[in-house]
């Protein structure tokens, strides 16, 4: 059975650096965000590692996954929400004590759905591939954003429902910042392989394909133990989204997961918008679309709200969940079941 925590109004934000810190510079972005959700009316404790970044990562693994624990183990902390993603989150792993995870929500993406995946597989504790910190900065959130509180807040046996986004974000203006930090100006399209309206529906697993993929074959990747321990028989509906693979690496790491059974009971998969996938000898990303809903015989929605190219929706992992695609415009609703 999955386990879901519950966000409570007026909850302690815990923000912790399992990957990445924060350099100096740039700690007005910390000090924005952490402002902003105070106004929300949100208490937030922020650990050390938070303010600090040297060699790709914010502190020795062992000290990464020290304050982290400590922050789940506080009585006081109600969520987890990292400041961003980055690259070494994988050290952590084995310094975590997964026997000691309580449940409590870690929300973000990038980097840190190495982490989020590995609690679920490992815990059956629900975990939310969203926003992460640093995004949360602006005077308010686009609603596609914004709506991490609300689907956090889903009790568990009832169920969220979320909308594609109108527009997404072509390009990061950093020179320019927006009052919600984002530039949405392209409209957004939901797409599907094959090219027809889409219905699916089961748990939803997934992350950053370029972070998940290391999972396969240690202790924090066994599928096979969590469908036998938490979900039995039911369908799984996987939430990828590329940060910086090229098509044909996209195509090795998904060959990669298919061989390693992750997409056994396969009821589709969703890919966000990239602004990788670059394609290599005229081989694209939709090419990998296809060759992949061929080889599984399984629906591919692609350029879905999630990942590096904002907005994206909170996709809950371990929750149950039907997905319609229609006419460009996509619909997810989450069921918190056990």
């Amino acid at each position: 059975m999955i386990r879901y925590p519950i966000l409570e109004p007026q909850s302690t934000i815990g923000v912790t650096a399992p990957s990445s810190g924060v350099s100096p510079a740039l700690h007005d972005l910390v000090h924005l965000a952490c402002g902003r959700l105070k106004r929300d009316g949100y208490n937030v404790i922020c650990g050390d590692t938070v303010w600090t970044q040297r060699k790709a990562k914010s502190a020795p693994a062992q000290i990464r996954a020290a304050e982290l624990q400590t922050m789940l183990q506080d009585d006081r902390v109600q969520i987890i929400i990292p400041p961003w993603g980055g690259e070494l989150l994988i050290e952590l792993l084995e310094h975590f004590e997964f026997n000691r995870m309580p449940c409590k929500w870690i929300l973000g993406y990038s980097d840190t759905s190495g982490l989020l995946l590995a609690i679920t597989l490992t815990t059956g504790i629900a975990t939310a591939h969203g926003t992460n910190l640093i995004d949360l900065r602006g005077q308010y959130s686009d609603e596609t954003t914004g709506m991490w509180q609300s689907v956090l807040s889903t009790k568990a046996g009832q169920s969220n429902v979320q909308h594609s986004s109108p527009f997404h974000q072509k390009e990061w203006k950093h020179d320019s910042p927006t009052p919600c930090v984002f530039h949405l100006t392209e409209p957004t399209c939901w797409s599907s392989i094959p090219n027809m309206d889409i219905r699916m529906a089961g748990r939803l697993l997934g992350g950053c394909i370029d972070i998940i993929r290391h999972l396969i074959g240690t202790p924090y990747g066994d599928l096979q133990q969590f469908r036998e321990k938490h979900i039995g028989n039911e369908p799984v509906i996987w939430v990828l989204e590329n940060c910086e693979l090229s098509a044909t690496d996209l195509r090795r790491s998904l060959v990669q997961m298919k061989l390693a059974g992750w997409f056994n009971g396969c009821a589709g998969i969703m890919f966000g918008r990239s602004g990788a996938n670059q394609p290599v000898d005229d081989y694209t990303e939709e090419d990998v679309y296809r060759d992949l809903s061929e080889d599984l015989g399984i629906p591919i929605v692609f350029d879905i709200d999630c990942g590096h190219v904002p907005p994206q929706m909170t996709f809950i992992n371990g929750a149950y969940a039907e997905v319609e695609v229609a006419g460009g415009k996509g619909v997810v609703k989450q069921y918190f079941n056990p």
